[in-house]
This record gives C-alpha cells, structure tokens and sequence, in this order.
C-alpha cells in the first residue's frame, strides 16, 4: 500500500507556494503521493481556488520522490491538445512523477452550466472515451488526424512525448453499480472509487475491474481513502480488499495549512 495526500486548493491552500511547500513536507515525512483537486468553482462557500495545473507545476519543482497528479481531472471541460501537452510538460517537469486521474465532472457548483459545457452525463462519458483515446494518439509523438463527434486534431503533434511510456498511469474516477466508468477504468491503469463504504463493497469493484482486464494487462491500481481525522476506516482493511493506495483528503470548505502538517505527522501504517 502506498499513501497519499488529496489537497483540495482552495482557500488558504490556493497559493501554489503554499501547495509545493506543503508537498515537499509531505515528502519528507515519507508520503508516497501529493494530488489535488480539479475545480473552477465548489460553491459559495468556496472562494479563493487555485489552478492545478500550476500548482502541480510548483509542487514538481519542490520535489524529487513523490507521485503528482489531478484527482481528478474532467476531461469533457478540457481540449485535449491542450491537455496533452500540459501533461507531457509536467511530466517532464517532475521527471515522470505525473499520474493522471479522470473522470466526466459534474455540476454542483455549476462549474458545466457556468461555462456552456456539456450537462448530460452519457454524453461527457463518450466525450470522456474519444478524450482518451486522443491523449494516447498525441502521446505517440506521431501526427494525429482525427475527426470525431466531439473533437477535432487535425494534423498536430505533441513533442516532446511524456517521459513515462506509453504515457502517465491514468486513474478513472467512478462511482459503485455504473458500468460504463468501471469498463473505462479496466481498460487504462488504475480506479478511483468514490463512495466506496466499506472493504466488501471495494472488493466487489476490484473483482469486477479485474475481471474485465485483458489477461496481458500491467499493473492496476486502486486508489480509496479517508477524511483527515475520520478513524473509523482501516487503511488496511481496504489493502485487504485490493486497494493499492491510501488517499488522505481534505474538507473543501474550512481546510487549512494546520490541517495538512497535522495530517503529515500521522501516517498510516
């Protein structure tokens, strides 16, 4: 089991300063992992919110161990020629540290309407599919042509290609008793259950994704955690049930610097 932190960059942690600082402490203490959150918006009651892609970028230069990445990302609000490259870039940046986590998003805090983008949830799911297929198309270094219902790249690159080959691991954010994102998960290198209660439940998703993987298929993580002061889950009930990471999170709305350095001094073991 390897053990991470899930930063939501909000509030006193919008400072990408602040977020790096943070990182290189947690990789001090022997974290494995420092990820972060994906928003533009997460209600009233959220204000200041930082941009991930800039803070993973200061987090790289902080570090030298531990694995970075968005959990997670969604893709249907992103241009994946954009995405590709900031990927690659970052990538590069923290020397094949990235692990890149996905998902359709959703509307909540009308982070979709706000913006004019996609509301249903099948169709962000198929944007979501052609998105990734893209990313590894572009990660080829090779000249893409594709035309498809959602996107367009006709003719372009991406050079320099990620350090990690074929690509970063890309985790799938997913919710129990949906196939499509469990399908979506089984098919790349890792899942990112959200709302998982108990080990059974996690090892009856384990079971299904495993199931659903080519018999030829590398490693695949499974990423569960816990809210920062919440002991009534066992981290090793979960490595039990198959999960392969540990993720610590924060509360969006009242998290503070305190918060995490308390949360670094209390590795699970």
């Amino acid at each position: 089991m390897r053990y991470g932190l899930s930063l939501p960059i909000f509030g006193p942690l919008a400072d990408p300063s602040t977020a790096a600082r943070l990182a290189a402490e947690a990789e001090n203490a022997g974290w494995d992992g420092v990820f972060c959150w994906d928003h533009v918006a997460y209600g009233p009651d959220v204000g200041d919110i930082a941009d991930p892609w800039v803070t993973m970028a200061a987090m790289a230069c902080a570090t030298e161990r531990v694995r970075l990445g968005p959990m997670v990302t969604p893709l249907p609000r992103r241009r994946p020629i954009t995405l590709a490259r900031q990927v690659a870039s970052l990538d590069h940046l923290s020397a094949g540290r990235l692990t890149l986590g996905v998902g359709i998003g959703g509307d909540g805090a009308g982070e979709l309407s706000g913006t004019g983008e996609e509301l249903d949830a099948r169709v962000r799911g198929a944007m979501l599919d052609e998105s990734l297929a893209l990313l590894a198309q572009a990660w080829s270094g090779e000249t893409v042509r594709h035309r498809g219902p959602h996107y367009v790249l006709d003719g372009l690159q991406v050079r320099p290609v990620p350090v990690q080959h074929p690509g970063p691991p890309i985790w799938v954010a997913l919710r129990r008793g949906n196939r499509a994102p469990l399908r979506r998960a089984a098919r790349h290198d890792g899942m990112f259950p959200i709302e998982v209660d108990t080990p059974d439940q996690l090892a009856e998703l384990v079971a299904q994704a495993h199931a659903m993987r080519s018999p030829d298929a590398g490693q695949f993580d499974v990423a569960v955690g816990g809210r920062h002061g919440d002991h009534t889950r066992d981290p090793a009930a979960y490595a039990d049930a198959g999960a392969t990471w540990w993720i610590t999170s924060f509360s969006p709305y009242d998290v503070t610097v305190g918060d995490v350095r308390d949360a670094l001094t209390r590795l699970p073991t």
